[in-house]
């Protein structure tokens, strides 16, 4: 710090660095990810005196930008937005690596329509990058025209350097807790869940093979159907597991194809629904919409939220779909008690299972939603959830999808 400008005293150079300080105390501070964004992001915006600041982080694709954290823009976190690399003000920012600066929101090309509905009228974009990785943007704005200056444009600069840095940490410790914990996790599911059928299915045989002639008919048949659910139970549980552990090697080949959605819908309803097709209702389809998606992966979202509603929620089941914003939209809802506010946060976990889950519905093994949303994920899109009114769940599938 030897030049005059940045001694105490000399002017905006000695505020910047102090704002710049405030803010890398908190980035480099030993905090979860969500725990550091929170108190980063507020820092940020008042070090520069913006309205809005937001943090965007590449998807497991690497090809979107997902909205992680905002303060002033909380809706856009909340949305399932994604933003293409490339495409709008954030995925300029990815693609080229260096800050832009936006003064006039409403003359630009901004495909974030929070940004516009916020009343944003000016952008200030930076790269977060470690180690020559791009993790992700962080963007400020404010609900006035503002010219940034370069003072601005390189303070949030060499914040994005330090935050990337403190990001990279933050993804590598949560991804060694969760790792730890996934491990513990699936001891015990495989020691509870698996166990149960097993041992049923060993027990049903074993009878059949000692006694099977003296029995009688009827009874022979209920044995056989009960071999049957729990044979079939087991076999639903190793394709969640199989279904897991390509999820977690990122080993899931995504092979988009030109699909008309209604008719693969219904298919997947069938298939699903089984015995109770009528208990679920597609509804508001378009039958002429037509998407590039990889049907597989459209299958294990869909089918596993519909097994979800008729297990634990109450008919009827209702699917909808539509192409907005540039991306597909799937709902399914149900009609049923919804999910307690005390489990949200952790519904689409790995192997958790509410306390009315446990106690009164025999099935699901706390897999479903796990699957269907890193599913959802590796389609580049996401998996939300909404509560509908004092009843009723709604799921919504939110996927990035060219113009048909």
């Amino acid at each position: 710090m030897g030049s005059p400008s940045s001694r105490p005293g000399s002017g905006a150079p000695w505020e910047t660095l102090r704002k710049l300080q405030a803010v890398t105390d908190a980035a480099l501070a030993h905090l979860s990810l969500d725990a550091l964004l929170d108190a980063l992001l507020s820092r940020v915006r008042n070090a520069l005196e913006t309205d809005t600041c937001a943090v965007l982080l590449l998807d497991e694709s690497g090809e979107y930008l997902v909205p992680r954290a905002a303060k002033g823009l909380e809706e856009e976190a909340e949305a399932g937005v994604r933003i293409p690399v490339g495409k709008g003000f954030a995925g300029r920012v990815a693609s080229e690596r260096r800050p832009v600066a936006i003064a006039d929101v409403g003359h630009s090309e901004v495909l974030n329509p929070i940004l516009r509905e916020k009343g944003v009228k000016s952008l200030l974009g930076a790269p977060l990058v470690t180690q020559g990785s791009l993790l992700g943007v962080i963007h400020v704005g404010t609900l006035h025209h503002r010219t940034f200056s370069p003072e601005d444009t390189e303070l949030l600069q060499v914040v994005a350097d330090r935050v990337a840095l403190a990001v990279g940490r933050a993804l590598i410790h949560d991804e060694l807790i969760r790792f730890t914990r996934l491990q513990r996790e699936f001891v015990s599911f495989a020691a509870h869940e698996l166990r149960s059928p097993a041992a049923n299915i060993f027990g049903i045989a074993a009878t059949l093979r000692a006694r099977a002639s003296q029995l009688a008919s009827e009874t022979v048949d209920e044995l056989q159907e009960t071999l049957y659910r729990q044979s079939d139970r087991m076999r639903r549980l190793v394709e969640q597991l199989l279904d897991l552990s390509r999820l977690e090697a990122a080993t899931v080949a995504i092979a988009p194809v030109r699909i008309r959605l209604g008719p693969e819908i219904e298919e997947i309803v069938a298939a699903t629904a089984g015995r109770d097709p009528k208990e679920v209702a597609v509804v508001v389809v378009p039958a002429e919409l037509e998407v590039m998606i990889d049907p597989t992966a459209l299958e294990r979202v869909v089918g596993n939220l519909v097994a979800n509603a008729l297990n634990h929620g109450e008919p009827p089941v209702t699917i909808s779909a539509e192409h907005r914003d540039r991306h597909l939209r799937i709902a399914v809802e149900d009609s049923g008690r919804g999910v307690s506010d005390d489990f949200v946060p952790f519904m689409f976990e790995r192997f958790r299972r509410s306390e009315e889950s446990r106690s009164g519905t025999p099935v699901g093994s706390g897999l479903g939603l796990a699957i269907a949303r890193a599913y959802a994920r590796a389609l580049g899109g996401d998996l939300l959830y909404a509560p509908q009114g004092p009843e009723g769940a709604r799921f919504e599938l939110v996927v990035p999808v060219g113009n048909g």
